[in-house]
């Protein structure tokens, strides 16, 4: 089975998925080790790690797809990657679902902005229209059809046109064919109701710390109607207030701090995979 059959499995079976995000390879396989199903490549944490930039459409259609490849490659688990706006019209889109299927990536992220996009719930957004949008979906779906991968559709509307706009956006995404509907930044728990209720395809919500939407537990997320919960900005977040405040105690004290305060190198070894390559290098005689 591979990585989308796995993906589309876990569509099927009863439960919500939690998919944290990863923004490079160790990351990734920290998900992996702790026992999620699933991982998310951010656009804004693989912009923040790859380029030090927002993520504001500064990633390239290659930078993109070659991280969402040496993540895919890094894990054994499903990863849902952002492919922002497709990179261009609706045949530049065909081509970014193909090379992403064609590199390991279980499923794919597609969203309704204006190129240069903006990230989801910072200011700035705009969206392209109606048609346009549905043109590309469809183009994704052919794409799919010749190498499979979970296509999921995000509008982003909410904070350019209001709530009914981007509801019906998702209606005729749903209607054009996508797996998974993503409707960005609801604001309120009624609003995420809303759109649960609506929406018959498997839903996908954004939970970002300090953003646009309610921060509910995973439980209240799966009894309201959604299927997948990402959480792009919670591992990222934390590694920087850990990274902050280590930088800053080192620099004043000049000693390195005790195991207790952080992981060991021998169990970094272990997390890359050091193991794995000894093994390697003993079988073959390097």
């Amino acid at each position: 089975m591979n990585q989308t059959e796995k993906l589309r499995e876990l569509l099927e079976r009863p439960g919500i998925i939690l998919a944290p995000g990863c923004y490079d390879g160790m990351s990734a396989r920290l998900i992996e080790q702790a026992g999620y199903d699933v991982a998310y490549m951010t656009g804004f944490g693989s912009s923040a790690s790859v380029l030090g930039l927002p993520d504001t459409g500064l990633m390239s259609f290659s930078e993109m797809s070659t991280h969402a490849a040496n993540l895919a490659a890094a894990i054994s688990i499903p990863l849902i990657a952002d492919a922002d706006t497709g990179y261009g019209n609706a045949v530049n889109t065909y081509r970014t679902v193909k090379a992403y299927a064609r590199s390991g990536v279980a499923g794919i992220q597609l969203e309704d902005q204006v190129s240069p996009k903006k990230c989801g719930h910072t200011k700035g957004k705009q969206v392209v229209p109606l048609k346009e949008m549905v043109g590309k979906i469809r183009a994704a779906c052919d794409a799919r059809a010749e190498q499979d991968i979970v296509v999921i559709t995000r509008t982003d509307a909410r904070a350019v046109n209001g709530f009914d706009d981007a509801l019906e956006r998702c209606l005729a995404f749903e209607e054009a064919g996508a797996d998974v509907i993503f409707f960005e930044a609801p604001e309120t728990e009624a609003e995420m109701e809303r759109v649960a209720q609506a929406i018959k395809a498997p839903k996908l919500i954004n939970i970002v710390e300090d953003g646009k939407t309610p921060c509910l537990p995973a439980g209240e997320l799966e009894r309201l109607g959604f299927k997948i919960a990402i959480y792009p900005a919670m591992l990222f977040t934390t590694a920087a207030w850990a990274m902050q405040r280590e930088l800053a105690r080192f620099k004043a004290e000049g000693v390195v701090s005790t195991p207790e305060t952080r992981v060991r190198f021998s169990e970094i070894q272990d997390i890359v995979g050091f193991p794995w390559y000894y093994e390697m290098e003993e079988k073959y005689g390097s």
